[in-house]
C-alpha cells in the first residue's frame, strides 16, 4: 500500500512532493527505526564529498540541473545515451559540474558491520539487492574533491567485519538464478542494470545494519541483514551511480525492507519522508494512521515494482476522469507524464 499526504503538479515538468510515501503489505505494527536520507545537492552530501559549484535549491540552475539529469537517466534507461556526460555551466559562477559525479537523487549514509564503517549510499526503489563495494578488483575507492583532495572511500571486507558471514550455496536466499563461488563456498550474484553495460558482481554476505529507533533518547538497533559485497562494478557504477553502494529498497526477498519483515524485527513497510532542506527519513516499520487514504499498489508477479493506477487527474479545480499507470521510482526528480494524461493537464494550464 501506499499512503501520501499531499502532492502538487504543474507546469510542463511536473513536481511532485510526497511527504510520505510508504509501501506497506502488511498493517501489523512491529518496531519502527530508520536513517536520515539526503538530496544529491544536499549540504550533507555536499559535505560528505567536499564538492562546491552545486547549484542553490530553487534557483533556475538547481530546476535546469534536476530535468538533465533526469533526461540523461531516462536515455541510459533506454539504452539510447551518449557515452559522453555533458558538462553544465552554472549562471551563478564560473563553476562547471559534470553531473555524472552523482547519478542518483537520494543518498543516505549508512553504517555496516562490526566495526562499523559509514558509507554514501543510493537510495533506490527500481531495484532489490543493497550491496557495496567490497574487497573489490574494479570499483571506484576515492574521488578528487573540487577543492583538490582526495577523497577515500570506504571499501566493505568481510574479513574485517566479526559479524560478517557469507551466504552459502544451499541457502534457500541463494536461490536458482545466483551461482555458487566454489572457492569461497558462498552464493555468488550478478546484478544487470538498464543503465547500458552497468553491472554489480560479488558474493551475498550476512552482516548488520547499524539503524536508530524512534524513541527519545534514540536507540540503536544491529539489525541482521544480506547484503552484496561488491567486487566488480561496471559501467555508471564507475562514473555515475552508487559509487559507493547500492541500497535497494525493491519488494524481492534480499532487499532490506523484506528481510527486516521476514526477521519478525518491522511490519513489511517503508516510509520515505522529505524535508524542505534536502534532509529527510526514511524508516523501516509500519508509520501509517487509522483512518487514511490507501493506494492499493498493481504488484506484477514477474516483476513487481511500485506501480499504481491513477484515476483522476485536477487542474484548477476541474476534475477530469482519465486512468493510466504509473510507477514511484526514488530516483526520478520530476513527473513524467504520457497521452492522454499529458495533455489533460497542458490543456488544463493554458
Amino acid at each position: 500500500m501506499m499512503y501520501c499526504k499531499n502532492s502538487v503538479v504543474g507546469g510542463f515538468l511536473f513536481l511532485i512532493a510526497f511527504a510520505c510515501w510508504i509501501n506497506a503489505k502488511s498493517s501489523e505494527a512491529f518496531g519502527t527505526f530508520g536513517f536520515d536520507i539526503h538530496h544529491r545537492y544536499s549540504d550533507t552530501v555536499k559535505d560528505f564529498l567536499d564538492v562546491d559549484g552545486l547549484p542553490e535549491k530553487g534557483s533556475l540552475d538547481y530546476y535546469a540541473a534536476m530535468a538533465h539529469r533526469d533526461q540523461l537517466f531516462k536515455a541510459r534507461r533506454l539504452a539510447t545515451s551518449s557515452a559522453t556526460t555533458p558538462l553544465l555551466t552554472f549562471l551563478g559562477g564560473n563553476d562547471t559540474y559534470r553531473l555524472s559525479s552523482l547519478g542518483f537523487l537520494h543518498y543516505a549514509i549508512v553504517t555496516v558491520g562490526t566495526p562499523p564503517l559509514t558509507f554514501l549510499v543510493a537510495l533506490d526503489t527500481g531495484s532489490d539487492l543493497f550491496w557495496l563495494p567490497c574487497d573489490c578488483t574494479n570499483c571506484v575507492r576515492s574521488l578528487n574533491s573540487t577543492s583538490g583532495k582526495q577523497l577515500d572511500l570506504n571499501i566493505y571486507s568481510p574479513s574485517t567485519s566479526s559479524t560478517s558471514q557469507p551466504i552459502p550455496c544451499n541457502s534457500t536466499m541463494c536461490g536458482p538464478r545466483r551461482g555458487c563461488a566454489v572457492r569461497l563456498n558462498a552464493c555468488a550474484y550478478q546484478e544487470v542494470y538498464l543503465s547500458s553495460n552497468t553491472s554489480t558482481t560479488g558474493i551475498l554476505v550476512d552482516d548488520v545494519l547499524h539503524l536508530g529507533t524512534d524513541e527519545n533518547p534514540q536507540g540503536i538497533v544491529e539489525a541482521p541483514i544480506t547484503l552484496g559485497c561488491g567486487m566488480i562494478q561496471t559501467g555508471d557504477f564507475l562514473d555515475a551511480a552508487a559509487i559507493n553502494g547500492l541500497f535497494g529498497l525493491g519488494m524481492d526477498n534480499i532487499s532490506v525492507p523484506s528481510i527486516l519483515a521476514s526477521k519478525g524485527l518491522t511490519a513489511n513497510s517503508f516510509s520515505m519522508c522529505f524535508g524542505p532542506d534536502g534532509i529527510g527519513r526514511i524508516e523501516f516499520g509500519d508509520k501509517g494512521t487509522p483512518g487514511q487514504n490507501v493506494t492499493s499498489f498493481n504488484v506484477e508477479q514477474q516483476h513487481p515494482s511500485y506501480n499504481v493506477t491513477v484515476t483522476q487527474i485536477s487542474v484548477g479545480g476541474n476534475v477530469t476522469n482519465v486512468e493510466f499507470t504509473a510507477i514511484f521510482d526514488s530516483g526520478t526528480s520530476f513527473t513524467y507524464l504520457n497521452d492522454p494524461a499529458y495533455s489533460v493537464i497542458v490543456e488544463g494550464v493554458s
